[in-house]
């Protein structure tokens, strides 16, 4: 009889944690939906920003200089054979320690002259549009590269919606939102490289891509 008293406590016990746990997940989906339309409609606000700025600078025949990107994706395309001690550090630094390693960098003066240093070994583009949004999110989703050993949720990020939102608008918690990733592991791209050893002003492959990162990206997830 106690025996059986016991189990039917533990039971009890174990179906009302079982309830509980239903009503917290339930309560995150919502949370989580309100930030992921919240964050949808800021994305759209910047964008249709963006448009009317033009359309304004075009009707009083000015030019419109939009706001520097702040979020780059930076891969390397090259192995450490000869290379000098600062590019390899710089790499180092930047967690590219294989080829076809990419990672999301966060772009000011000195990160933009690090990237110029160590450019012959890499090649990195800058997101900064509604789409770019689409790819963080498909990358990660195609990457499987979540830490899931640490986790950001002590900074307000409970949700992939909340690491892509962090990541792409470059906020204070970007660095604990990066390094919660490990680095991408690409394959090479559909069609090869064209010249590893030429810069892609000059029909190559490495150096400053600008917008043109994603055409590359898609090749190689």
């Amino acid at each position: 009889m106690k025996r059986r008293k016991k189990f039917e406590e533990l039971r009890a016990k174990r179906a009302k944690a079982a309830v509980l746990a239903k009503k917290r997940s339930a309560d995150k989906k919502k949370v989580i939906f309100k930030r992921a339309e919240k964050y949808i409609k800021e994305y759209r606000a910047k964008e249709r920003d963006e448009i009317r700025l033009r359309r304004q600078a075009r009707k009083t025949n000015n030019f419109y200089i939009p706001e520097e990107a702040k979020l780059a994706f930076v891969m390397r395309i090259r192995g450490i054979n000869g290379v000098h001690p600062r590019p390899r550090k710089i790499m180092q630094l930047f967690r590219l320690r294989q080829i076809n390693n990419g990672v999301f960098v966060k772009i000011n003066k000195a990160t933009v002259q690090m990237l110029r240093i160590a450019e012959p070994y890499i090649t990195w583009g800058l997101w900064d549009t509604l789409e770019d949004v689409g790819c963080i999110q498909y990358s990660l989703i195609m990457g499987y590269c979540l830490k899931y050993t640490s986790s950001p949720r002590q900074y307000g990020i409970i949700c992939m919606e909340d690491l892509i939102h962090e990541i792409f608008t470059v906020g204070p918690n970007f660095k604990q939102a990066a390094n919660f990733l490990w680095p991408f592991k690409l394959n090479t791209p559909n069609g090869g490289w064209r010249r590893k050893y030429n810069h892609f002003n000059d029909g190559g492959d490495f150096g400053l891509r600008e917008t043109q990162i994603n055409p590359l990206l898609r090749r190689m997830v």
